[in-house]
């Protein structure tokens, strides 16, 4: 990284990584210092029916998929932030907008992988969100930062590479008769 393209394939991707960790890491933090453990808080009390802020932990994957596989997730944490590493390195400068999803998932893995290992191998959640549907109300598992800028970093790199290739497609060619 000593010249300025070096820089301009990793700064993007490691800054977007770095404010997701950031913004993780003290979201979860302040939840920890203000709700006690298996407790919920409404902040907006207009919005309790659908919105709480809850202190939960979870030995899963996002949204509590695969409860109890601590090692599993440790190992694709550092699998994938390597992947992310790599592939940023090895794309062409102009690729901004991979870059982003990149970091996106980078901060992502990097700020469950920091819960994980300094917390028995489980995160904190505390986002919820609720549907009161006909007397019954359904919930949505509770998530964090990191869990959303995972999901957010891989649908639009989804996207992204989608609309990449839609563009260096060729365009259909009429045949005459």
């Amino acid at each position: 990284m000593s010249t300025k393209g070096g820089w301009a394939r990793w700064g993007v991707t490691l800054l977007i990584a770095a404010v997701v960790v950031a913004l993780d890491q003290w979201s979860k933090r302040l939840i920890e210092r203000n709700i006690p453990l298996g407790e919920s808080l409404a902040p907006f009390p207009a919005l309790e029916p659908w919105f709480r802020l809850v202190h939960w932990t979870n030995t899963g994957a996002a949204f509590g998929l695969l409860r109890g596989q601590a090692p599993l997730f440790i190992a694709i944490a550092l699998v994938v932030i390597v992947v992310v590493l790599v592939y940023s390195r090895q794309l062409p400068a102009e690729s901004w907008a991979v870059r982003i999803c990149l970091g996106l998932m980078l901060g992502g893995a990097m700020g469950n992988l920091i819960d994980r290992l300094h917390q028995g191998g489980q995160v904190t959640d505390f986002l919820l969100f609720s549907l009161p549907v006909g007397g019954r109300v359904y919930e949505w598992p509770a998530w964090n930062v990191a869990d959303a800028s995972i999901v957010v970093g891989t649908i639009l790199l989804g996207i992204v590479l989608l609309r990449t290739e839609h563009a260096k497609a060729p365009a259909p060619t009429s045949s005459a008769e």
